[in-house]
């Protein structure tokens, strides 16, 4: 990060410290992970009446369900939090604290742990540094609400993508599937975030994997060696064009 993108990131730390922003986040995020593990503890005791279902693994079904879940919960979050710090360490090490408080509630609760825990936080970390570039450029030439607003029409934009990626190869339409795939590459963070998904439930086969693929994992796809690299070229361009245009400022 350059000096100029370094001064960026630090005004606004200062900026959400007054303005008492992350003792906000922090209390919303206990709150968020209070009420998952209640409803945690409630999914887990009241899967037992599935243990009917031949083959099916309630267990494995309810617990990789419960953290896919807390993923897009957790994505938002840090969507959210990238509004006002624009520093990735910082929505990074957010992300990544929520996404294993979320996989330890599920696992000392319901006793069941991704297979892959760390590459599923790597993706998802991955998507949020994508989120905070998209929002590091829009702060050099908004203001902070409209670049607020600018920051969620894009999140929501590349979720849109990704359930008409879903309806599209539902429906065999190849003009859905060709718009969902640029638009994953446009916006590759919704990209990483599915992969993040698919590698949570890889592992998972047999009756319980279909009907975990009915929940929110049906479009889960796992991201290339290409879309990875890509990722990282978007982000270093982004952040490029986000330090030129800082210092072409009339500040």
């Amino acid at each position: 990060m350059t000096a100029d993108l370094r001064t960026i990131a630090g005004y606004a730390v200062r900026e959400a410290l007054r303005r008492r922003v992350l003792t906000v986040v922090v209390v919303l995020t206990v709150a968020f992970l209070a009420l998952f593990w209640l409803g945690v503890r409630e999914a887990f005791e009241e899967s037992q009446s599935l243990s009917a279902v031949p083959d099916l693994e309630e267990q494995t079904l309810v617990g990789a369900t419960l953290v896919g879940l807390a993923m897009f919960v957790t994505l938002f979050l840090g969507t959210v939090l990238a509004r006002f710090v624009a520093a990735s360490a910082v929505c990074v090490v957010y992300v990544e604290l929520v996404f294993a408080s979320a996989v330890v509630i599920t696992g000392a609760t319901g006793d069941w742990w991704p297979s892959n825990p760390e590459l599923v936080g790597l993706g998802l970390g991955a998507a949020v540094v994508v989120v905070v570039a998209i929002s590091l450029l829009g702060s050099t030439v908004l203001s902070t609400t409209a670049n607020g607003i600018a920051v969620f029409m894009v999140f929501g934009a590349g979720l849109a993508a990704g359930l008409l990626g879903q309806v599209g190869e539902a429906l065999s339409s190849d003009t859905l599937h060709d718009i969902a795939s640029i638009a994953s590459w446009a916006l590759p963070f919704e990209a990483l975030y599915q992969s993040a998904l698919h590698t949570l439930t890889e592992d998972i086969s047999g009756v319980t994997g279909v009907a975990v693929s009915l929940g929110p994992f049906g479009g889960a796809q796992d991201a290339s060696s290409l879309l990875w690299l890509f990722a990282v070229g978007y982000v270093l361009v982004v952040g490029a064009v986000a330090d030129l245009i800082f210092r072409r400022s009339d500040l």
